[in-house]
């Protein structure tokens, strides 16, 4: 699986060069440019990505500003290049935990190599995911909440929210049903239709049209069933 990565740059042609870079790379996955940290804010309120390629000379609101905003919103940080021309800053960056810092212009051997350090990290957190302490934050009713996958029966796509339906209870949240199953351990669980996500682990029996967890019945898409089927003999 492609890593999904944005680039925020102010500089038209350094975020060009960038790209060139990410697109020219098989293990990234180009989704997003922005001139600005301010409307990559905006855009990770709605979104995910896995990588984030980031100039901190940004007018504003810059890239270490940027970064300590996203902490307060208690999302999963994702993983951080640095990409700069302000060499000085090298040593602050690494104390927000980011992966490499590039100096520009970007060298294409020190940008592989940064970007094997990403593979490797990601593979870490891929198997971590696994694990029964993952957990996710959700906002809900202005409230910040923690929720162990675990928990999580199914999701459900309400217009411009999703309702995530627990152990405990459930939750409406200002969300894409693509956000938020980016969010999901993918191996844990499965969109089984445009508008339901449900946790592999809960479903009790399943037919060509439904899938029933804990009495409640869940459309599955027709084309779904087989690969339900083969992903239901792999869940542990």
């Amino acid at each position: 699986m492609k890593i999904n990565c944005i680039v925020i740059d102010p500089h038209a042609l350094h975020r060009i060069n960038t790209i060139s870079k990410i697109n020219n790379n098989e293990s990234l996955h180009f989704t997003n440019e922005f001139s600005s940290c301010t409307d990559a804010v905006q855009y990770l309120e709605a979104n995910t990505t896995d990588l984030i390629f980031l100039e901190v000379d940004a007018p504003n609101l810059n890239g270490f500003e940027f970064l300590d905003l996203i902490k307060t919103t208690g999302k999963t940080m994702p993983m951080v290049i640095i990409t700069t021309k302000n060499t000085d800053c090298a040593f602050k960056s690494y104390r927000y935990g980011v992966v490499d810092f590039l100096a520009k212009p970007l060298n294409e051997s020190l940008f592989n190599s940064a970007i094997e350090k990403v593979i490797k990290l990601s593979s870490s957190k891929t198997s971590t995911k696994d694990s029964d302490t993952q957990h996710i934050f959700i906002k809900s009713n202005l409230k910040k909440r923690k929720i162990f996958t675990k928990e999580i029966k199914w999701i459900e796509a309400l217009g411009d929210y999703v309702k995530l339906i627990t152990d405990n209870g459930s939750f409406v949240i200002l969300s894409t049903m693509k956000s938020f199953e980016n969010e999901l351990p993918q191996n844990k669980f499965m969109r089984i239709h445009k508008s339901y996500i449900i946790n592999l682990k809960k479903v009790e029996r399943y037919n060509s049209k439904f899938v029933e967890i804990e009495n409640s019945q869940i459309p599955l898409s027709r084309n779904k069933k087989t690969i339900l089927t083969e992903a239901l003999e792999l869940v542990s």
